[in-house]
Formats: structure tokens, sequence, C-alpha cells
């Protein structure tokens, strides 16, 4: 159960163990592609070359979110919000009555054709199986798999919109090579009573498969199902907070063309690490891997919640970084064909034309450039930072002028132009313009509000938040917040923002999808930290030297 992080590490035992087995090579591949679909012709979503495809043999890469439906089965309008935010598909977590209140057929109908009408493509789970083997509460993927057969005759016809993840993290770290069986038991199970669906089956210990099972037994599993239409979910939490370990997992599967999407994962740190968001969501991106951030709100570890009680207005820091961020899913989510969309664009934008700098500050440049064109239309742009052969992203916009904020005084910065289209096209890269920023004259910012708290803390260590709120006028377009510790407090990571620190005194620049403050509008900041026995909040803040109230 992902309502908190405990799910993936149940004791400090297993923890230690995780950390002593994460230095095993990984899992040999299997050589062999797997074999090509035996039975009937494809119905609906289906499996073709380790691609997930539409019934019309279109590409269809999932971008979209979790959601806890059995927990929360009055937030009807959750989809819709979901859907405005770009998604293309939602992942919805059912109980088949072993733990939790189970769903009923007529429930899990009124969700289907709420995921159709909301043009989302539907991920239905059973929760129950979490942890099995170890979570002695948890239920069998045996189980689960009669709770699907008992939702046929809802299910039947639906294969262009849903795909059935027979049951969640079906395993803890407790034996868990027990997990090939009976998931091989589970899929066959289901194509016997005639299901003809794509099935999802997610990995043991608790997801993250760090002990390889599901990676050296991929193969296997994926043979027995007579349709071929298996997909694998990996669930990617602490266990992957360096790239070396992502992308050697997602390679493995892509190599062999076994088809694999992330199914769960978080970014924000906690006591037992820091998952390397960033690196999923490139590797994602660039392999053509579906992803599906966990989760839309409720969670009992709040920082987790993508949109703070379910208010899609309150996106938190998370909730940011998915939807907005880079390789997030408003910059690359494609909506289902079957919703009327027509064949994949591959025609990409002309290149922009050479930028040129204007209102140079000491933080920050605005860029204005010739527009690109597009055969269909060009929907957004990419400034990169140039130095060399590297490049960085800077910002991202709608319009061909944006203003790049969280820049240093007096520093030489070159600057170039992508243009992209709907279908993720992306042009030729502009010419550069190299511009310097003036020197720091101490020029005071808008009007200012700083709430800080704890939101948890253990021995040792602790977790903040840090709300930005603009009492100003005029939207803040970059910012750096400074303030002190007074107890020896140390920043280790931090999200909306990068932090600096000298001793006691820190300063937090802005991250490029925190850096514009609307007028009344605000943002907020997470942390970790190491403390000492004390834990004393900051009294002082500033905001582009400007002092700030406190709230």
């Amino acid at each position: 159960m992902r309502t908190t992080r405990s799910a993936v590490l149940t004791t400090l035992t297993a923890l230690a163990t995780l950390l002593g087995l994460l230095t095993l090579a990984p899992a040999a591949a299997h050589a062999q592609s797997p074999p090509d679909t035996p039975g009937a012709a494809a119905t609906g979503l289906h499996i073709a070359g380790g691609r997930l495809l539409e019934g019309n043999g279109n590409d269809f890469v999932m971008r979209g979110v979790n959601h806890a439906h059995t927990w929360y089965p009055g937030e009807t309008q959750s989809l819709a919000d979901i859907k405005k935010l770009g998604a293309n598909t939602v992942r919805v977590v059912l109980s088949d009555g072993h733990r939790w209140t189970r769903n009923s057929p007529e429930d899990v109908a009124a969700v289907v054709d709420d995921c159709k009408a909301n043009r989302l493509i539907c991920v239905l789970e059973v929760h129950d199986t979490t942890g099995y083997g170890e979570e002695a509460a948890a239920g069998t993927l045996d189980h689960a798999a009669d709770y699907w057969i008992s939702l046929k005759d809802v299910l039947a016809g639906e294969e262009n919109y849903v795909i059935v993840n027979i049951g969640n993290e079906p395993w803890g770290n407790t034996n868990p090579q027990g997990w090939t069986e009976p998931t091989i038991a589970a899929v066959k199970k289901l194509r016997a009573a005639g299901f003809q669906h794509t099935i999802m089956v997610d990995a043991p210990n608790w997801g993250q498969d760090w002990q390889g099972v599901m990676r050296a037994n991929a193969q296997s599993v994926h043979a027995a199902d007579p349709t071929g239409n298996l997909i694998f979910s990996i669930h990617m939490y602490s266990v992957y907070d360096t790239a070396q370990e992502i992308t050697d997992y997602l390679n493995t599967f892509v190599s062999a063309e076994l088809p694999i999407v992330i199914g769960e994962f978080g970014g924000p740190p906690d006591q037992w690490g820091d998952p390397d968001e960033d690196t999923m969501m490139a590797a994602a991106e660039r392999l053509d891997l579906g992803y599906l951030a966990w989760s839309w709100s409720g969670n009992t570890d709040p920082i987790l919640d993508l949109a703070i009680d379910f208010d899609p207005a309150r996106l938190s820091s998370w909730g940011q970084r998915i939807f907005h961020g880079a390789n997030g899913i408003a910059q690359t989510s494609r909506e289902a064909t079957i919703f009327g969309g027509t064949a994949p664009d591959t025609q990409a934008p002309t290149a922009p034309g050479t930028p040129t700098a204007s209102a140079v500050s000491p933080t920050s440049v605005t860029l204005t450039w010739p527009a690109a064109s597009d055969n269909v239309a060009v929907t957004g742009y990419d400034v990169v930072r140039v130095n060399g052969t590297t490049e960085t992203a800077a910002a991202s916009t709608t319009t061909n002028r944006v203003t790049v904020s969280s820049l240093t005084p007096d520093t030489s910065y070159t600057f170039a132009v992508y243009a992209k289209d709907a279908a993720g096209n992306r042009s030729a890269r502009s010419a550069t313009v190299t511009v310097t920023t003036e020197k720091d004259n101490g020029t005071p910012g808008t009007g200012c509000a700083v709430g800080y708290r704890v939101t948890n803390q253990w021995p040792g260590g602790f977790q903040g938040e840090i709300t930005l709120r603009n009492t100003g006028t005029a939207p803040i377009s970059g910012w750096t917040l400074a303030f002190s510790f007074a107890d020896g407090q140390t920043i280790t990571n931090m999200w909306g923002g990068t932090p600096t620190q000298t001793g006691s005194a820190v300063k937090v620049a802005a991250a490029s999808y925190t850096a514009t403050i609307p007028a009344n509008g605000s943002v907020t900041v997470g942390f970790t930290g190491n403390r000492g026995t004390t834990n004393t909040a900051p009294t002082s803040f500033t905001l582009n030297g400007t002092t700030c109230a406190t709230s």
C-alpha cells in the first residue's frame, strides 16, 4: 500500500539487506525476443515488438498518474482534473474485498465510463495484494484473478480503453523468487476465462524488484501468455536513486523487446533515500516508455500528493514537477487516438530565429526570437543554456518570448531555442545569443510573505516546507530566498529550488518550475535536512533582498 512510503522497506533489517544487495550486478537479460503473438488478431490495446500499441497499430505511451479511488470513492471529479492537466492515462486503485471494501461491478463500470468520458486510458489494479509474503493482510494474485473474472461482463468490449493490472506490488521482500509461478498462473487463469485485454504485472520487492527476480524471469512470464499481450510494471522509489540503476533496469527490458512501464514512482526524498525522478522521466521519454506518478492525492504521507486535498489549483512541488517540469506530462503526453486523434505527426517545426536579449538584470534576462513554423502547429519553445557541447534546460514557453530567471549576477550566458509541436517533434536548434547579467546592485524585490514549517522529523534529521507568497501587485519572475538556521541545521536535499549554504546562512534559487510567483500567488519549496537535538525555525527571510513577513 503506497499511502505511506513504509511499504517500500518495512523494517530496518530489510533496509540493511537492500543496501547490501544493491551492489549486485544486474541479472542477465535473455537474448531472444518474445515470440510474436500466436493467438487471434489483437483486440484493442495490445503488445507487438515489445511496444504497447492501440488497436489501429499506433504506438501508445502512457503519461499519467495513480488515483486512490477505492479509499476516496467520493472524489469523482479527480479524473476530469487529471485530464485537464494533460494526462492520457490514469491508474485506478481498486479492492477485491480481501483487505479493503470490494469495488462492485457497478462501481468499476462507472470508473471505466469516467475514464472514457475524460478521454483517458484506464489501468485498473487490485491493491489488496501489496506486499504478499511479508504483509500479513495481503491477498493472493489468485484471489485477485478471481475478482477480475467476476468483472468480466463489465470489462468485455473495453479492450481499447482498459488495461488489467492484476495485483499491486504482489510480493514483499521475503522470498521474492516465489513471485514467478503465481504470476504466470494468474495470467493463464485470466486468459482461460477469455480476457483479451492487455494485462499488466507488477514486480516483487514491493514493486521495486531490487533483487532482479522479475528482470530474470520476465521472458518466461511473457511467454506464458498465449496472446502475448502482457506488459511489465516496475515501481521506482528510494531503491532507484542513481541514473545507472534506472537506465540499466529499463534498458534490459527494451533490449530484449519486453514491454515495460514505470507503473509508480516518487521523487521527494525520505529517510530511505532520494529517488532520481529526473532520470526516470528523461529515460522514459528517451526510450518511449510510459510512466504513472504516485499519486493524485490522499496519501497519509502528503509529500507524495501531486494535488493538495484533491485540488488541481493547489499542486505541490511534486505535482508541479510531474505536470509542468522537464519531460513532464504537459510536455510529453499524447492522447490515445481511439478518442478521435489522427495518425502521428512526424514532421518537426522549422528552427526558430536567432534570439535577442532585453531587460537584463542581475538574475534574469528576457529573450525574444522570430517564431518557427510547422505543418500542423507550433505548441511551444524550449530555451537552453549552451556551454560548449553541453545544453541545460533554461525555460519553456508557449510564445516566442520568455524571461529566464535564477541567473548569477555578472555572469556570461549563451542561450538557444528549440521549437516543438503537439506530437513532440522538436526542431533544429536556433542560432545562439550571449548575454552578461548585470552586477548585483541590491535592488529590493516585491512584497512577500514566507511560511516555514517542519513536516516530519526523526533523530538526526527532518523534513521541511517553505511557502513563498507574493503580496505585491505584479508577478515575481526569478527569485532568491535567504535565511539562517539557528541550531546548526543543514539542508541535504531540496525540490522546488536550489540551495547553497555557508555555515548557518542559506540561499535558495528558484527552480525553473517555481521561478514565477504570480501576484497574490505562492510557490512551495520542500527539503530534507540534518539537525541536532533542537530544531528552531528560522525567524527572518529575505526575497531578492527585501525582508518578508512571516506567516
